[in-house]
């Protein structure tokens, strides 16, 4: 419902929604819907706001320009341990995946935080793509314009570089693949005003 404040009308992002429901049954629903499998539940997004799919985009295309060699894939269904199967914003994968849902771990993810999914994208989704053996996390906050990259390294999640308006530009060495530059002015947009 929109809400007046300060002379703007603002939406109110839907929270995530959880249903219990078997595999088969997950595996009937719409293809278009935005619906992660984890532990017996499916958890609904609401769909994604403009500047989130602004901001998936612009992170697209650093991996794709400084590694051509490898797959950048948009929501691709990422089958995971446990019973699980997620839809990071951005997957990058070293071989392109044959299966529905991609049964690789690719090299990295990226997610981008919204109100509604930051605490699945921030506690819930890295502990499984550790578990994974993912070995490369990107998280953009664009309300905070901060973008964080985030190594695997024994089991455990270390920060490698941090990107905020105090320090926006940096490199991150992706595995053995090569070395993207990131510019925060490139990948994060200013809030809107």
């Amino acid at each position: 419902m929109p809400v007046v404040a300060g002379g703007r009308v603002e939406v109110a992002e839907e929270p995530l929604r959880r249903f219990r429901m078997s595999w088969e049954e997950y595996l009937r629903l719409p293809d278009d819907a935005r619906a992660e499998f984890v532990d017996g539940e499916v958890v609904v997004s609401p769909r994604p706001s403009h500047r989130h799919g602004v901001v998936v985009g612009r992170l697209m295309r650093a991996p794709m320009q400084a590694l051509p060699d490898l797959e950048v894939v948009p929501e691709a269904g990422l089958r995971l341990p446990g019973d699980r199967l997620r839809g990071p914003d951005i997957a990058v994968f070293d071989a392109v995946q044959s299966t529905t849902f991609a049964e690789e771990p690719p090299v990295l993810v990226v997610e981008v935080l919204s109100p509604s999914t930051r605490t699945e994208d921030t506690v819930r989704k890295p502990m499984e793509y550790a578990s994974a053996d993912i070995a490369q996390l990107w998280l953009a906050d664009p309300e905070l314009r901060r973008l964080d990259v985030l190594d695997l390294v024994d089991g455990a999640w270390e920060p490698v570089l941090a990107l905020d308006d105090d320090h926006p530009a940096g490199e991150v060495t992706v595995g053995e693949h090569g070395v993207v530059r990131l510019e925060l002015a490139d990948v994060l947009p200013p809030a809107a005003g």
